[in-house]
């Protein structure tokens, strides 16, 4: 690619800047800690692991990639499906559209049947994919991209330049209420696409088939991948019906996409499966496996799966029973990797009594995090107190409270706060008691563990906790929809620490918080280009984040996918999702 001097320097500090964790404006993605133990949202460290080395007796592998070791274990009905692959997981929601998506179910099923200019690698950083190269201006505020000739959608249709502009003007359409954050790319024109006051946006030019060309109006330390990372959509079908100001044509399309990528939605049975079948004009190459199916699976039902043959591959919780269990299965690589996310509780922050940091500084104190951690996970997991990844550049522990389990510390805080306790032992304030209604995910270890121990210990502070369990998705929607007081959930992260989740009204904040010295930061994170002045921004406003205590930060822990020996080829990290390398897998036999 031809780039001149100062901008060659710059994007290689951007190259070593996305080596590890957090999250672009595309964001971060909700996460189920039933099942979902992840490599991606959040993602630490820059190699995807290895096979196990020689150790002790006594030492436990905690990460790396525990091998199969005797594929004739493989069970008679997975060694009879030749060409198919079974993949378990949490029920997607149904939106299959990378703009309109907010868990990772959505996203693994998304990575599948679509693709973006450049995709993330297993160290984070970027490579291209419908993109074949691209230039920037001397000033930083143009980018010209190369398309790859002979690019087509599952219905045999050219990708172009115009569907790249088509997929931006969706995203900047007045009625976009998805999770990404398209103004904030500073593209020429787009606010005024975004008011209804253009019917183009003018930073956007398609100069052929092949060639498209963005100006900004400021180069950030984002810039480049907010304009490559972007999954194209086809005009000819997103596109019928479509009017600037409404997008519910588009929305409609949501459970019957069309990508240009490795697969094709074949079928889609909620609560039951997804089955793709092969794109044989994939542009990577055909891959070699013809179906692949995804079929949800449950905390109780995916060891079982897993052990009859029913599924090849399925993301596990992190124990030292479930690791136990698993390589005694024989047939299984059992992949251990840094998890680039965490799990927290989250604060309703429209609510008075969370709006007090005292109360929300209690909380944290008075939850036995350490001993919750460990229950579940053992050594696989660590608590936490900034919402960023351990081996993240970003990540700091330098001036950060701890937190830790301090009863007479959170009393303390609840009576600075007014809280006192009434003749039941139950604290009230201004005639209301404190009574928490809590929200988390049914048929999941974490909860299990998690609600007796929070019960325990919030009725030693005076605390009424009336807990209610749901299935993933309806907390997501409780989530979108306020409608809750505190849940339990994770983000999973990507290759960079801007984000929307703590910025006054950002897009992913759905916790009503807001601090005006951390959205300053974050901007002031997002505009610099030098790598370690970011470090000391993003370290500042980890500091204050940690004082302000806008959620319950719970831990940081390991990922574990176990996959069937059979199939080989896979490429999975802290930072790549398995979709992104199917097409690469074969099925031995």
């Amino acid at each position: 690619m031809v780039m001149k001097k100062r901008w060659v320097i710059l994007i290689t500090a951007l190259a070593l800047m996305l080596m590890l964790s957090a999250c672009t404006s595309g964001g971060n993605k909700p996460a189920n800690e039933s099942a979902e133990n992840k490599v991606n949202g959040g993602n630490n460290s820059s190699k995807s692991g290895g096979e196990e080395g020689e150790k002790g007796s006594q030492e436990k592998q905690s990460e790396g990639v525990i091998k199969a070791t005797d594929l004739s274990l493989i069970p008679a009905i997975a060694k009879n499906r030749t060409d198919s692959l079974i993949v378990g997981m949490t029920d997607p929601k149904g939106v299959f559209n990378r703009l309109f998506s907010e868990t990772v179910f959505d996203a693994y099923v998304n990575y599948t049947l679509f693709d973006a200019l450049y995709i993330v690698k297993a160290d984070g950083t970027y490579e291209p994919s419908l993109a074949e190269s691209y230039d920037v201006s001397e000033d930083g505020l143009k980018y010209t991209f190369h398309l790859k000739p002979n690019v087509k959608f599952t219905d045999g249709t050219p990708l172009t330049a115009k569907d790249y502009y088509f997929t931006f003007k969706l995203m900047l359409d007045p009625s976009y209420d998805g999770e990404l954050d398209p103004l904030s790319y500073h593209i020429v024109g787009a606010q005024e696409y975004h008011d209804g006051k253009a019917s183009e946006i003018s930073g956007i030019k398609v100069i052929n088939d092949s060639t498209v060309e963005i100006s900004v109006t400021e180069a950030t330390a984002l810039t480049l991948v907010d304009l490559a990372d972007v999954y194209v959509l086809p005009e000819h079908y997103y596109g019928v019906g479509y009017k600037q100001g409404n997008l519910d044509s588009v929305k409609a399309l949501n459970s019957k996409p069309l990508g240009s990528g490795q697969y094709k939605l074949a079928s889609y049975k909620a609560g039951q499966e997804i089955i793709f079948e092969v794109n044989d004009n994939y542009f990577k190459g055909a891959p070699k496996v013809k179906t692949v199916i995804f079929k949800t699976t449950t905390e109780t039902t995916q060891m079982a799966m897993l052990q009859s043959g029913e599924t090849d591959m399925n993301e596990i919780t992190v124990t030292e029973d479930n690791v136990e269990e698993l390589k005694a299965m024989g047939f299984l690589d059992v992949h251990l990797l840094p998890n680039n996310g965490y799990g927290y509780i989250a604060f309703n922050h429209k609510l008075a009594k969370f709006q007090d940091v005292k109360v929300r500084q209690a909380l944290t104190y008075g939850l036995n995090r350490a001993e919750i951690v460990d229950l579940i996970y053992g050594p696989y997991a660590k608590v936490i107190n900034i919402p960023q990844s351990s081996v993240s550049w970003s990540y700091t522990d330098e001036n950060i409270e701890a937190y830790e389990y301090d009863v007479e510390k959170a009393k303390q805080l609840l009576d600075e706060a007014g809280w006192v306790a009434g003749a039941d032992g139950i604290r009230e304030k201004n005639g209301e008691t404190l009574k928490i209604n809590f929200t988390a995910t049914a048929d999941n270890p974490v909860v299990d563990a998690l609600l007796p121990i929070m019960t325990t210990n919030y009725k030693e502070l005076g605390i009424d906790i009336v807990s209610e369990t749901l299935d993933f998705n309806a907390i997501m929607d409780k989530k979108t929809n306020g409608d809750f007081e505190m849940f339990f959930a994770a983000w999973s992260l990507t290759p960079d620490p801007d984000n929307t989740v703590y910025i006054t009204d950002g897009a992913q904040n759905d916790y009503g918080y807001s601090n005006a010295k951390v959205d300053q930061l974050m901007k002031e994170g997002r505009k610099t280009l030098d790598i370690e002045k970011r470090k000391e921004i993003y370290k500042e406003m980890y500091q204050e984040l940690n004082k302000d205590v806008p959620i319950i930060l719970m831990y940081q822990r390991n990922n574990m996918t176990a996959v069937s020996g059979r199939a080989v080829g896979f490429d999975i990290s802290p930072y790549k999702d398995f979709p992104f390398s199917l097409y690469q897998v074969e099925l031995q036999q």
